[in-house]
């Protein structure tokens, strides 16, 4: 091997432009085709952080010790008020929070159902993830015995960018402003 060589990772080519009639499968990141950015539970909160820059995502998928969804972290969770909420209530320092300190749960999060998200238009998840004040959506598949496995993900900032608005910012209320606006053109 020449020193230098690379390695191909997954891509998945979305539509660099949709509307809100579209198919919902054209703005969701497929899991089988992109690979998710994951970190344990156990993790620094900065070192998840961290990772979230390296990788250019707002967004990681919190795997316990068997390799199964312990919950989400965004960059909300670490950015906004849930680290100075743990530090009142346990004391410590910003070094010592950890991500399953401030992440969402899985009994916290609610998700799409693969076949759902095939049946609904892009319209159908800006308005489902605007309703419930959420940047991120999960899209699971339900095997035969009930057994959920994460196979896709919604982000509205991936939408927006699609949908022709200017996303300046990460802020949600002003993400769902951006894409109101592109909306009334």
């Amino acid at each position: 091997l020449k020193t230098g060589a690379s390695c191909v990772r997954p891509v998945q080519a979305l539509p660099e432009r949709v509307k809100l009639s579209d198919s919902a499968i054209d703005v969701m990141t497929d899991l089988s085709k992109v690979s998710v950015v994951t970190v344990r539970a156990k993790t620094s909160m900065d070192k998840a952080n961290a990772k979230m820059i390296r990788y250019g995502v707002r967004m990681l998928l919190v795997l316990d010790d068997n390799e199964q969804v312990a919950g989400l972290l965004t960059a909300s969770d670490v950015l906004g008020e849930k680290p100075m909420r743990f530090l009142q209530n346990m004391g410590g320092t910003h070094a010592d929070i950890m991500v399953r300190d401030i992440m969402s749960t899985v009994r916290e999060l609610e998700v799409l159902k693969v076949e759902d998200v095939q049946n609904a238009k892009v319209g159908n998840i800006v308005a489902s993830l605007k309703k419930h004040n959420r940047q991120h959506a999960l899209v699971v598949a339900e095997a035969a015995d009930g057994r959920q496995s994460v196979c896709g993900l919604f982000s509205i900032t991936q939408i927006a960018r699609q949908l022709g608005a200017q996303v300046q910012s990460f802020e949600l209320a002003r993400t769902f402003a951006e894409i109101d606006a592109v909306i009334a053109h």
